[in-house]
This record gives structure tokens, C-alpha cells and sequence, in this order.
């Protein structure tokens, strides 16, 4: 089968350590099951791998892709949840079991026409969502689901900040928040990106580091030291932010005075569990909110998705075909 392969990892240069090739088809074994992947979609942390953040060079070669969606062996519609973990080892949470794996990280991803997962890890995909759709939401709209809902405890009428509008956790998060009744503040160096977000129900979309109307019960995170003083800034105090990534760097100050003197809170927020992803589903199929694409792939152009990523050229989601842009059938 098809499949893109991380092979080398490199800072500067990384897509040089991105090979396609062919490689053999995922054995059967107990407990797990083959999905024939119709739809997967990028994410930083496959970029992240390609430059050997946070991804050992001894677990290479590595099939990347967190997302998919499919068909199962039967024939079923599913969509995969990512993370390969034991909830008991988390005290009830995967994202909390010191031994859980994101897909490509131990386990060979969705960046090919078969992948094999936990048969625990397949849910059955709604009717309502487009297998382009459905594989879009694992990763980047899972985890806005829990840094709103379970971490930010987000309610109607709430007051949410989300740097960095047009990723695909923030894109997310904006479109979640307006959804629950949040009202929605947002940042972007792009005058598309912040009139996209208009778009998606923002009540104001700034350039980055611009004041807001008013301060915010809670800040959605994800870029790091160019938007953390601006985040606490925007803050009210008792408020909440909660941090899912660092895309522009790890160490900012940490303005520690102002942490505690506004008593501020500082959540961290990786991924979700398998519950809230199925919740997630409920609330889509519900508020008929859906993500935003900005474009597909098939799996050979691959290298070019990852090139308008690293150009910060995407607003939204891109989504791959390993095995083309099928929408029905069985699996081969």
C-alpha cells in the first residue's frame, strides 16, 4: 500500500525526511482492527515529527497521519480516536495514562490507505458529517472540545479569546465557542484569516497583540511567546487560560506577578478522551456547526500540504486521500 513515511528528521529542512513508498499492508491481530482510510487530514504535530520535536529519531521510519476515517473490515463507517492509551492507567482518562501514544508516534498513522488501531478506538462515523468532515475533528477539534468544555468550563454568554485564528485548533475553537453562546474574540496577523473568523461568528477579529473591547473569562492558546502577554493581558481576573501548544515558542515570561495577583489560572490541555470526542459528534450533528476545509489531496501531493502548512497558507483544515477522494464503498 501507498503510504507517506517519515525516514530523517530535520529543523530546518524537514520535509526531506518525508519519503512516499510502498509498504506492506497492516497485519490482523487480536484486539485491533484494519480500516481502509478514506480521509485523513494534517496537523502540526506531523510537522512537528519531521523536525524531531518530541518525537524520538530511534522510532523512525514512521507511517505519519493522527486522523482517519474509513471503513472498517465489515464495511462500517467509522472515524478513529487517536490516542492509543488505557483509560484505568489515567484514573478514568487516556490523555492522562503516562503510557498513551498519539497515532504515528508508536503506532504507524493514517497517512496510508490501511491503518490499524485498538478496535476500542473506532467510532461509528454520523450520517451528518462527510468522511472529509469526520476526519478533521480527532485531533484539532477534539482538542478545542476539551480546552473549551472540560478545561475552560465555557458557558453561554462566556467571554473566549482564541489566538491565532485559522489553525485548525483555533478555527475550531472559534466555531465551537460560538456555537455554545460564547461571545468570541480572536487574533491574526492576516486581514483573511480575522475576516474568515468574522465569518464564523467572531464578534471581533484584531491584528495579533491588539487590545481587546473588553477582557475574557478564558484564553484559547496555541501559539506561545508571541501572543502569551497579550493572552494574560487580555485576561480578566480569575480567568482562564488554557495552553494546547506553543507554535511560535516554548518560554515566554511568565509574568508570574500578574498570575497571581489577578489569582489567573493556567490549564494545560493535550488531545481528548474518547468520550468527548463522541460528545463532540453530538454537538455537531446537533448545532450543524462543521469544519472548515480549505482544501484536499490526494496522498501523492502530500508534500505540497505540508509546504503550505510550513507557509502558514492554510485557513482550516487540508485533507488528504490516501486511496483518492472516494466517498462510498467497501473496503478493498
Amino acid at each position: 500500500m501507498l503510504a507517506a513515511i517519515a525516514v530523517s528528521q530535520s529543523a530546518t529542512d524537514p520535509l526531506a525526511g518525508l519519503v512516499l513508498g510502498d509498504v506492506p499492508r497492516p497485519e490482523p491481530r487480536p484486539g485491533w482492527s484494519t480500516v481502509r482510510v478514506v480521509s485523513s487530514s494534517l496537523n502540526m504535530h506531523d510537522l512537528w515529527t519531521l523536525r524531531g520535536v518530541g518525537h524520538p529519531p530511534e522510532r523512525l521510519p514512521m507511517i505519519l497521519g493522527c486522523d482517519a476515517a474509513g471503513y472498517d473490515e465489515d464495511g462500517n463507517e467509522v472515524l478513529v480516536y487517536p490516542v492509543i492509551a488505557d483509560p484505568d492507567a489515567g484514573q478514568g482518562d487516556e490523555t492522562l495514562d503516562p503510557g498513551r501514544a498519539l497515532l504515528s508516534e508508536q503506532h504507524n498513522g493514517a497517512f496510508a490507505e490501511f491503518l490499524s488501531v485498538p478496535t476500542r478506538n473506532l467510532i461509528p462515523k454520523p450520517a451528518c458529517l462527510t468522511f472529509d468532515e469526520a476526519a478533521c475533528l480527532p485531533v484539532a477539534w477534539g482538542t478545542a472540545y476539551r480546552m473549551l468544555f472540560t478545561q475552560a468550563q465555557i458557558t453561554a454568554g462566556d467571554r473566549v479569546l482564541v489566538q491565532g485564528a485559522g489553525g485548525g485548533v483555533a478555527s475550531a475553537a472559534i466555531k465551537l465557542a460560538v456555537a455554545a453562546g460564547a461571545v468570541v474574540y480572536t487574533t491574526s496577523r492576516s486581514a483573511d484569516k480575522r475576516a474568515q473568523a468574522l465569518s464564523w461568528g467572531a464578534r471581533a477579529a484584531v491584528p495579533t497583540g491588539e487590545r481587546l473591547p473588553e477582557r475574557v473569562d478564558a484564553v484559547i492558546e496555541t501559539v506561545g511567546e508571541a501572543t502569551w502577554s497579550h493572552s494574560l493581558k487580555s485576561l480578566r481576573p480569575g480567568g482562564t487560560v488554557v495552553v494546547a501548544g506553543a507554535t511560535s515558542g516554548m518560554n515566554p515570561p511568565a509574568d508570574l506577578g500578574r498570575i497571581f495577583y489577578l489569582q489567573q489560572r493556567v490549564l494545560g490541555s493535550t488531545g481528548c478522551t474518547r468520550g468527548e470526542l463522541v460528545a463532540l459528534l453530538r454537538l455537531l450533528d446537533a448545532t450543524g456547526v462543521r469544519p472548515a476545509i480549505d482544501r484536499t489531496l490526494p496522498l501523492n501531493e502530500i508534500h505540497q500540504g505540508f509546504q503550505l502548512m510550513i507557509d502558514g497558507r492554510l485557513a482550516g483544515k487540508l485533507v488528504i486521500h490516501p486511496s483518492g477522494p472516494q466517498q462510498s464503498g467497501t473496503p478493498r
